[in-house]
């Protein structure tokens, strides 16, 4: 059972998060050669002779079997260029270097292309911690090439061209509108012809004002019910707060009302859009609601009763 409820722990991780980091992908490979890898912050030198440094793995990762029993891995520092690739070994993807440039090292884990420095490892030590295992690597071969690197900032990218005020903003937050009437749910299109909900970005005036905003432009007459889905984009750097409305009529200034039924036929801006949804799909039919809290892709519901939504 965890020591901290969800709420701490959550503080507890924001905080770390002061601390400026580099972004690293951490990689490895199979008996049979396939390549492994996935994006770390958590990464540090530990001594200079013997040559030693250490990253950590969260025992909930999909590579966590594979990097614990893994003799080699490599740790290949990005570049202020590559926040594309951290993105890509970010999130859940059947192979992550189909898109990139890399070689086999001589200990056979993957270097990546245009890095700001990388170190290619044997295993030292596996180190139990907690809910995370730490990979101490005896560095083998090294290399640099002068880039500058890509930082981590309070959830945020940064690089050492970035202005210091956009770095201390961090995340932006995004108010979002489900506005219904009766089996049907207001959505708009983006430019790229995919579908969304209406949504705004949270300026100083803060949510309130944000989510007036959101009626002022799409549907006048809605009215909020209540808060339907906190989530962290970890990939986008964005946290959206969505909240489940009412309106009189099927009208609207801007977008098109589609029925539920009919969700399914059509492509939305976001995978974790469609999911939410189809919940709210669902829970309309049960007439029993909850409120969702995680990131884009895990996290929790909490029932709640509300009727006539």
């Amino acid at each position: 059972m965890s020591e901290m409820g969800n709420t701490k722990i959550r503080e507890l991780r924001d905080t770390f998060g002061s601390f400026m980091t580099g972004v690293t992908i951490v990689t490895t490979s199979t008996e049979d050669g396939s390549p492994l890898g996935f994006t770390a912050n958590s990464f540090s030198s530990v001594s200079l002779d013997p040559a030693l440094l250490l990253v950590s793995i969260a025992k909930t990762s999909s590579n966590y079997a594979a990097f614990a029993e893994t003799k080699h891995f490599a740790v290949n520092i990005l570049a202020e260029s590559q926040k594309d690739v951290s993105n890509t070994f970010a999130r859940p993807s059947q192979d992550r270097f189909a898109s990139i440039v890399w070689r086999m090292s001589a200990n056979q884990s993957p270097i990546l292309d245009e890095v700001s420095a990388w170190f290619d490892c044997t295993v030292h030590q596996v180190v139990d911690a907690g809910d995370h295992a730490i990979l101490i690597g005896k560095i083998e071969d090294f290399g640099s090439t002068g880039y500058a690197g890509l930082g981590y900032y309070r959830g945020a990218y940064f690089t050492p061209a970035k202005l210091p005020t956009e770095v201390i903003s961090g995340p932006s937050v995004l108010i979002s509108a489900l506005i219904a009437h009766e089996n049907k749910i207001l959505l708009t299109q983006t430019a790229e012809k995919t579908w969304t909900i209406p949504t705004v970005v949270v300026g100083k005036e803060g949510a309130d004002k944000a989510l007036v905003q959101v009626f002022a432009q799409y549907q006048p007459e809605a009215s909020a019910n209540f808060i339907y889905s906190v989530y962290e984009d970890v990939v986008n750097q964005h946290q959206y707060i969505s909240f489940l409305c009412n309106a009189p009529s099927s009208e609207a200034l801007q977008g098109t009302f589609v029925a539920l039924q009919d969700i399914d036929q059509l492509q939305f801006a976001n995978p974790a859009l469609k999911s939410m949804l189809e919940r709210y799909r669902k829970e309309n039919q049960l007439g029993s609601y909850g409120v969702y809290y995680g990131n884009e892709c895990t996290g929790t519901v909490r029932q709640m009763q509300k009727d006539g939504v």
